[in-house]
């Protein structure tokens, strides 16, 4: 069956459904642990997030009509001049692997770039490998340290990337 493939602005009746897929793949790697998103109050509450914060903004991908993830740039406190974050990237089990992840992730950069951003940091964990990996394949580079002010000190692998 073809599959048809949208990348849309978040709306705010999306806010349950990117809750759960970020939670449901945290849950799955094992990754839900305090000092992650897991835990953010933000989770649920995605569109205010994002439509209240200059600078910022959240894509949701659908396939067939049904929400099946979503990422977004945010300029994080105390990030450099010219930095965003990449945040809360995270699909739907059954469609990771098909490309769908690496078209998001170049939806946000090309946005953060058409923003005015220079470079884009990110933080992850070891338990998200297949994630670490496609970062890597993009061109982002690992750090010794955090960046800015996240408030994610349940990641432990920090990554940036020049645009």
């Amino acid at each position: 069956m073809m599959q048809h493939i949208n990348i849309r602005h978040i709306q705010s009746q999306d806010n349950p459904f990117i809750a759960k897929i970020i939670r449901t793949a945290l849950e799955e790697f094992g990754a839900n642990k305090p000092g992650t998103v897991y835990f953010d109050d933000s989770t649920d509450q995605l569109y205010e997030l994002f439509t209240t914060q200059l600078k910022s903004h959240y894509f949701i991908a659908l396939v067939n009509d049904e929400i099946v993830g979503g990422g977004g740039i945010y300029p994080t406190e105390a990030l450099p001049n010219g930095t965003c974050e990449l945040v809360k990237m995270y699909l739907k089990k059954e469609y990771r692997g098909i490309g769908l992840g690496k078209q998001m992730m170049a939806t946000c950069l090309q946005w953060a770039k058409e923003n005015g951003y220079n470079q884009v940091y990110l933080e992850t964990m070891p338990e998200l490998k297949n994630a670490v990996a496609a970062y890597e394949k993009l061109g982002f580079k690992y750090l010794n340290s955090p960046m800015g002010n996240s408030g994610h000190n349940g990641c432990d692998i920090w990554m940036l990337k020049a645009l």
